[in-house]
């Protein structure tokens, strides 16, 4: 009503005429299908961007030796490039996800006024074409009762915040005292109001709890649009709300996670030395026993389950344990056994396709830049 206002200051009382064939239910439901469209590539402009970023670090450090967790708990060495690509993987998901749905919405409500069509002869597809959309909606009272879009958008973008979330809580562990893998910048960091020699991962810490606002956002949506009846409601505008919301704090913290892959500082040498902790080329071990004697994986296991006892009773490592007590436990091991020890050779032995060695890293690099444009 205000822009038909605003249109007869302009035009004169023909802009009376604008609202022929048509109904603020019809109305809203386009307005809100052209603004997401056009939120949705912003965010994925962000999440473009973001990739890119995580493409450039793993590039980086796509040879950089670091402790590989399950439990977080140290479980095999794996390169910081290889996990950065595992982000690149969930992000090019997201981009996906948010292509679908945007495929999905990019169809025209328009004419289907208040829920019956119209009796005017109006071209429909006509319309739909000058917005930029793919099509009408084939059924008017679906037109203005369906907000899937909307709850789709929102699972999209619900899915991607838990990325980030995850994302986020390793850059708080990763630049603690106890792991000190990274260091981020003051521009993604505050001090302590009391505490002077305080570093708070705060933008990153920001990015995991926003992800709450988000999931609220479609759980609040989901469970409004639950008990509706064909066809529209007032409660249906409580769709703008989260909507808005949502869309605001995913480009936010897209933007903000960006920032901090390409801020970030990396201590290699931290990282190698967390990798070679627990024991971590215990299975490389195993393999070997497999492999060079043809030994059941089982009996291997049990082989390096006792190993890996007599190096915790001696406080040292298994590749410091003297060949004599390695073959107290197996009498066939021999001197190569400890080139598979080595926390680099365990890394470089991981070659198969989307493995951990830096071959194969540069590979997923290289295939990434192709396949997530």
């Amino acid at each position: 009503m205000n822009v038909e206002a605003r249109l007869g200051e302009l035009i004169g009382e023909a802009a009376g005429r604008l609202h022929t064939a048509r109904s603020r239910n019809d109305q809203a439901a386009t307005d809100t299908r052209l603004w997401l469209r056009r939120r949705i590539d912003d965010i994925d402009g962000a999440m473009r961007d973001l990739r890119a970023a995580l493409i450039d670090q793993a590039e980086r450090h796509a040879a950089t030796v670091m402790p590989g967790l399950t439990h977080l708990q140290a479980a095999q060495p794996v390169t910081f490039g290889h996990h950065l690509m595992a982000y690149v993987e969930m992000v090019g998901r997201d981009r996906g996800r948010l292509a679908d749905a945007r495929r999905r919405l990019n169809e025209c409500p328009l004419g289907a006024a208040a829920l019956a069509g119209t009796s005017f002869s109006i071209d429909r597809e006509a319309t739909a074409a000058a917005l930029g959309f793919d099509r009408p909606c084939a059924n008017s009272m679906d037109a203005v009762s369906d907000r899937d879009f909307v709850i789709e958008f929102l699972s999209a973008a619900s899915i991607a915040a838990m990325h980030l979330s995850r994302l986020a809580e390793e850059l708080v562990m990763w630049s603690s005292p106890g792991f000190g893998f990274i260091a981020m910048s003051d521009a993604f960091t505050t001090g302590s109001s009391i505490m002077p020699q305080k570093r708070n991962p705060d933008a990153a810490e920001l990015v995991r709890g926003k992800s709450g606002r988000v999931i609220g956002a479609l759980v609040s949506l989901l469970v409004t649009m639950k008990g509706l009846a064909l066809t529209f409601a007032k409660d249906m505008q409580e769709d703008k709300e989260p909507l808005f919301d949502a869309a605001d704090t995913i480009w936010l913290c897209t933007r903000a996670a960006t920032g901090m892959i390409a801020d970030m500082t990396v201590n290699t040498e931290a990282m190698a030395a967390a990798a070679g902790a627990g024991h971590a080329t215990a299975t490389d071990l195993a393999d070997w026993l497999v492999r060079e004697l043809d030994m059941p994986f089982r009996d291997a296991h049990h082989v390096v389950g006792r190993a890996v006892r007599l190096a915790d009773e001696r406080g040292a490592t298994l590749a410091e344990l003297p060949l004599a007590d390695l073959r107290a436990i197996e009498p066939r091991l021999t001197e190569a056994v400890y080139e598979v020890l080595a926390v680099e050779r365990a890394v470089e032995g991981r070659d198969s396709l989307g493995g951990t060695a830096p071959a194969q890293v540069r590979r997923a690099i290289a295939a990434a830049r192709e396949r997530f444009p």
